[in-house]
């Protein structure tokens, strides 16, 4: 089962365990996360993951923001 999060983020039962994703990737969400968690700026988090752009990362910080929120994150 596949649900579209947003643009850029999607949870996929078959891809990491079910964990959210970046639209064709294997880039898991918590990574960029943690990335940022650590200090890495999105310079560096663009380098680790080329497929990655500026659109993706604040795709992850409004995901965090709205999990946190606790807003419903899937379509009803």
């Amino acid at each position: 089962m596949r649900v579209e999060i947003s643009e850029y983020i999607v949870v996929d039962t078959e891809i990491c365990h079910g964990k959210p994703t970046f639209k064709g990737t294997r880039i898991m969400v918590w990574q960029v996360l943690e990335m940022l968690k650590t200090g890495y700026g999105f310079e560096d988090i663009l380098r680790e993951f080329p497929p990655l752009t500026v659109e993706h990362i604040k795709a992850t910080l409004d995901f965090a923001a709205k999990k946190i929120a606790g807003e419903r994150l899937v379509p009803a």
